[in-house]
């Protein structure tokens, strides 16, 4: 996905779904891609991918603030509009784009990998297009996606600020928030006007998270600073310490934070509290699948062809989700009887769920220690990447607790990427408030999902290729990126982590919290499930903390369809893995098939088996 920073951005930026860039083009004194296409000398491929470079620098200064997570300064005291008109002004464009493409390009004499850019960027406007007509039946502000948590994270930890003009584009970016809030907030009693409204809880947490940023000073008297002053004070001493300006002017720059604070931010962020105190009454207590909402069930089918990049229809995904569940228990038995452990399966999620020795003590050394064992387990694995990959990612990896101001107890972990040209590291991020929804015998997994060898390292490759128009780099199809995620979990088996069959267990856990998602997504929106039912079949299938299980059936009443991604792009991959080493036999080579797998960078999963089809037949060839 590119992430255009707009409605459905802000939510996928928090739900562990990746983005990237190439390296060639981060920096703000990078020169611009040529506009001249017509040079007869350049093959019809060459001039298909100066032409990508062109129309996606016009894409990105129509988002400045994904501009500003390539690590580029331009725009940099812009807030994306993230109005109706301005989507439908990106759409306009992106159609002229395929207009355009189709009649300057000759298809048939592309080779493979400009053919795969062709379609690409072709499928990314059609769903779009098809998006629109789904348009009032997203849920513009939850619990777990919307720019209310969203916009004080960007400001913290993107908007970086290393001179003066900085801390100025800093000062107006404050109340661009506001004005993107106003704008998203209309959206939101447009769609409800509609009848289109996300469950009670979602209101709820939306409320919590909104008084959470302007609970403290500068808004009333208090020894706590609201995230943002306190950030904003940060960003000005620095500014003070490294000689960049005078103790007088940092008074006046932190004056014209807490003004934006006061005039545009607070005025924002209280409309939206008041609206939603007030429209509370109107939504439903018990949460319903979106299949009640006006054209839902159409729309839920739009939701699952676009997360799975497939033409998997609902039954079809429910029927593989009870499958792989009863494969996965089978497996989970296995463990349980080579432990010797005395009782059933359900016995043995108890004693999981309960027994000390899988938990961090509740306080900040708790907290500590998980970063730790994190980081050290990544650590270990780094260790065994170039047995099993040609390509390995250049950027760090760090391991952080969420900001307190949008950690919720029991949320899954995520993972951000850093800036192509390293200047700032990928972020495994992990919500630590409550460490018993956080067990030891699972971090392993979360880990490799999370950091390498999964999505920072194939965010991080993908960022560092140039043999791939830009464009590329940072699509986003979650069923290609979030199915490497979870085959990263198992290969780290094959590369000799899990040495403690609990730890192996917690992997099993980790996959049939995926294996499950297929049954309670679908479960819940498209055969009528309560959230009740879908949290008893999760407590019967996992050993997962009740707390996770809530936030996660939650999570997928307000996404609906993504939760299913990660399940049938793992399968793909595995489906294609072995294909190519049947195909190839003692041909086959492990880091050449993962390399072909990550060197495209994120894709629709035919275009996935395409690529890996090639491969085979080149290396049967060669």
């Amino acid at each position: 996905m590119k992430i255009a920073l707009t409605l459905v951005a802000v939510g996928i930026l928090t739900a562990c779904q990746p983005s990237s860039v190439s390296q060639d083009s981060n920096n703000t004194s990078a020169t611009k891609p040529s506009s001249s296409i017509e040079n007869t000398a350049l093959s019809e491929s060459e001039r298909l991918n100066e032409w990508f470079a062109v129309k996606y620098e016009e894409d990105l200064q129509m988002s400045p603030m994904m501009l500003t997570f390539l690590g580029r300064k331009e725009k940099y005291d812009q807030i994306d509009d993230m109005s109706e008109a301005a989507e439908k002004k990106r759409l306009d464009w992106q159609a002229k784009t395929v207009s355009d493409l189709k009649a300057q390009f000759d298809y048939d004499k592309l080779d493979d990998e400009a053919k795969t850019s062709y379609g690409i960027w072709i499928h990314q406007y059609e769903q779009a297009l098809a998006g629109q007509k789904y348009n009032h039946n997203q849920y513009i502000f939850t619990q777990f996606n919307g720019i209310q948590a969203f916009a004080a994270q960007f400001l913290i930890n993107f908007h970086k600020v290393e001179n003066e003009n900085d801390m100025i584009a800093y000062n107006k970016r404050i109340s661009g928030v506001a004005t993107a809030i106003e704008q998203l907030l209309v959206r939101a009693k447009e769609n409800a006007s509609k009848g289109v409204r996300p469950p009670r809880f979602a209101y709820q947490g939306v409320i919590e998270q909104a008084k959470n940023l302007i609970a403290g000073a500068p808004f009333i008297e208090s020894k706590n600073d609201v995230p943002l002053w306190a950030d904003a004070k940060r960003k000005v001493a620095s500014l003070v310490a490294s000689n960049e300006i005078d103790d007088t002017r940092a008074a006046e720059l932190e004056a014209q934070a807490k003004s934006a604070l006061n005039d545009a931010f607070l005025p924002s962020y209280q409309a939206l509290i008041s609206w939603f105190e007030e429209d509370i009454a109107n939504t439903d207590a018990i949460a319903k699948g979106v299949s009640s909402q006006p054209n839902g069930e159409d729309f839920y089918n739009f939701r699952l062809k676009a997360s799975t990049t497939t033409e998997l229809t609902s039954d079809e995904i429910h029927s593989l989700g009870v499958s792989e569940v009863a494969r996965i228990t089978t497996e989970m038995n296995t463990i349980k009887d080579k432990v010797a452990f005395e009782g059933d399966l359900q016995e043995f999620f108890t004693f999981i769920k309960t027994d000390e020795q899988f938990f961090f003590s509740n306080t900040d050394d708790g907290r500590l220690g998980y970063i730790s064992e994190t980081e050290k387990h990544l650590a270990a694995i780094n260790q065994e990447l170039p047995k099993f990959f040609g390509i390995l990612p250049k950027a760090e990896l760090v391991v952080k607790r969420v900001e307190s101001f949008r950690e919720q107890d029991g949320a899954a972990q995520h993972y951000f990427p850093g800036t192509p040209d390293g200047s700032r590291p990928g972020v495994y991020y992990a919500h630590l408030s409550d460490m018993s929804a956080m067990p030891k015998n699972e971090m392993e997994g979360v880990a490799y999902h999370e950091g390498n060898p999964g999505h920072h390292m194939q965010i991080s490759i993908a960022q560092e290729l140039t043999s791939i128009p830009q464009f590329r780099t940072q699509a986003n199809f979650t069923a290609y990126s979030e199915g490497w995620g979870l085959y990263a979990e198992l290969l780290a088996k094959e590369m000799g982590r899990y040495q403690d069959p609990y730890s192996d267990f917690g992997r099993l856990v980790n996959e049939m919290w995926r294996a499950v998602r297929l049954v309670v997504d679908t479960g819940l929106h498209a055969k009528g499930w309560t959230e009740q039912q879908a949290i008893e079949y999760f407590k019967e299938k996992t050993p997962i903390a009740e707390e996770a299980i809530v936030s996660e059936v939650r999570r997928y009443l307000v996404l609906p369809g993504q939760a299913t991604s990660y399940k049938i792009g793992m399968l793909k991959i595995m489906e294609l893995r072995a294909l190519a080493e049947k195909m190839l036999g003692d041909k086959f080579d492990i880091r050449g098939f993962h390399d072909t797998v990550l060197s495209g960078g994120a894709m629709p999963l035919s275009a996935l088996e395409l690529r890996v089809t090639n491969w085979i037949d080149r290396m049967k060839s060669s």
